[in-house]
């Protein structure tokens, strides 16, 4: 059985830290670039928060001192609340995260297919023959024909560049080591860059270039395939100490006026004259922002649920209002008003003033009798009395009664029931009090059982007069069974909370007969209430608290 349970236990741990890990990813490691702050913050987050978390629940079931229970139980508690609902909304958001992608994509593919980028103007072909003509080199004689645009680099030992010029084309050199010279036919604009060596030079003619020619390594010319000049006018060329030429296109117009030490021009970026608006990456970073979009709206839904959740338990619960017919009912107790309270859980977060607040939502119902139907206290009566203490204010006219929870037999069930008792409430542990128009009973907790004090039906209910109706007070429905074969008429219960937090009343209704709400089982009725506090995390989602207000009705009215 040891090795049973020890299995189950790290299978469980198991599932924690995955499940955390899983969290840790989506919401840090997925989010960032690269290891750095935000991991290791994000890392220190989670791991410090499930520390807090079972700090306090240790200290809560351990007793320690009521200050610390009330320290750690804030943030470990809700800790614990905003986990599972990280949880879920990141497991939501894998089905949210494709969808973005895809959109993203085709909002980008879209994009791409419909938008152009400018065409080159006029100004600007003007503006790069400007550019040419302020950076020609020294001793560069005019060609006769027309303007175009070439650049070209001198190899440092003279070799040479040729480029086509035109109005629509230019050419860039890039020197070989050895001295030979490329150049290519390019965007409409460029510059021309001499080497320090470069000396005089000739024109060359107009005309096609021949493509993939080269000379002598010392001082040849490789000229670019398809070059051609946009007029039949020759460009100037400068000659080199060993022999070698570069051709480059300029304007008309002469320049006679040599400069000695004219530094190499610097080319200038080219620009496409036509063409489409290249697609946004798909990569890297388009994955970055999904994961950061879906990881935030994820952080956003859990810490929203949980203060909205957190914010419906501090204000308090609300009336709901029931209903219920009984056969045995005389007519004059027709309408009789049982105010039913269960779960309010006073400890280190709910204390006094959640108390006082559950005292003025009843006592403003005016009902004819008031149960508190277990589960009142998570503390000893030293740390808690005076959080109960407003309970003394209850008010109705045929008195309050108490039955005991499985939580009061974790905080000294004995005290409790003569701290309640000294309130004003009348605790029925295994006991019956005729009333004027039906018999009201309460049997102990379950839980009481390992300590000698569980529920004893036969003692509360064995020689009642089976002619008058029965509402019996057990805080656990499974207690049902016992009630249906004792004749109860009506049970009134708690301990499901509604499951508290969503989806956990699917596991609270697999444990319970009736997670909330009133059914019947042959002849017998069970209401359960929802509970008016909350267990651990002050938090309830899709459970919200109430207190009932439950009616009574005669058939025979």
């Amino acid at each position: 059985m040891a090795i049973v349970f020890v299995l189950v236990a790290l299978l469980v741990l198991a599932v924690i830290v995955t499940a955390n890990w899983y969290v840790w990813r989506r919401l840090f490691r997925d989010t960032t670039r690269g290891p750095g702050l935000t991991r290791r913050a994000g890392a220190v987050l989670i791991a410090g928060g499930w520390a807090l978390a079972i700090a306090a629940l240790v200290a809560e079931r351990s007793g320690a001192p009521f200050w610390l229970q009330q320290t750690l139980a804030w943030p470990g508690f809700l800790w614990l609340a905003l986990s599972i609902y990280l949880l879920l909304a990141v497991v939501a958001g894998e089905v949210v995260r494709p969808l973005l992608r895809r959109f993203l994509e085709r909002r980008d593919r879209t994009r791409a297919e419909t938008g152009t980028a400018p065409t080159a103007s006029t100004a600007d072909q003007a503006h790069a023959t400007a550019t040419l003509d302020t950076d020609e080199g020294p001793n560069a004689p005019a060609a006769p024909g027309g303007a175009g645009a070439a650049g070209t680099a001198a190899d440092p030992k003279a070799g040479v560049g040729a480029a086509a010029p035109g109005a629509a084309a230019a050419a860039a050199a890039q020197a070989d080591p050895r001295g030979g010279a490329v150049a290519s036919a390019s965007a409409p604009a460029s510059a021309t860059a001499a080497g320090p060596q470069v000396g005089g030079g000739a024109g060359v003619p107009g005309g096609a270039a021949d493509a993939g020619t080269v000379v002598d390594p010392q001082a040849g010319v490789v000229a670019a395939p398809g070059a051609a000049t946009a007029s039949p006018a020759a460009a100037a060329a400068q000659a080199g100490p060993r022999g070698g030429a570069t051709a480059s296109a300029t304007r008309p117009h002469p320049r006679t006026d040599p400069t000695p030490d004219a530094p190499e021009a610097t080319p200038q970026p080219l620009a496409p004259t036509t063409g489409t608006t290249p697609p946004t990456p798909t990569g890297p970073s388009r994955r970055l922002f999904v994961s950061r979009v879906v990881a935030g709206a994820a952080a956003a839904a859990a810490v929203g649920t949980v203060g909205y959740g957190t914010y419906g338990v501090l204000r308090g619960p609300k009336v709901k209002r029931v209903t219920v017919p009984l056969a045995k009912l005389p007519r004059a107790a027709h309408g009789f008003r049982i105010a039913v309270v269960s779960d309010i859980h006073l400890g280190p977060v709910l204390g006094r003033g959640f108390a006082q607040t559950v005292v003025d939502t009843i006592n403003a119902t005016q009902p004819d009798l008031i149960a508190v139907v277990g589960d009142l206290v998570d503390g000893s009566v030293k740390d808690l009395g005076p959080a109960a203490a407003p309970l003394a204010q209850l008010r109705a006219r045929h008195g309050s009664y108490f039955v005991t929870g499985n939580h009061e037999y974790f905080s000294g069930a004995e005290q409790w029931v003569e701290e309640v008792r000294r309130l004003g409430l009348d605790p029925l542990e295994n006991a019956r009090r005729e009333l004027p128009y039906f018999d009201l009973a309460g049997v102990n907790d379950i839980a009481g059982e390992d300590e000698g004090q569980g529920p004893d039906f036969a003692r509360a209910l064995g020689d009642r007069d089976t002619a008058r109706a029965c509402v019996l007070l057990a805080h656990q429905p499974v207690q049902i069974d016992d009630a249906v074969e004792h004749g109860v008429d009506l049970q009134l219960s708690g301990h499901t909370h509604g499951g508290q937090l969503w989806p956990g009343n699917l596991i609270a209704s697999a444990a319970n007969p009736t997670l909330a709400g009133l059914e019947r089982y042959g002849d017998t009725q069970l209401y359960v209430s929802r509970g008016a506090g909350a267990w651990g995390p002050p938090t309830r989602v899709g459970a919200p608290s109430d207190i009932t207000l439950i009616e009574l009705a005669s058939k025979q009215a």
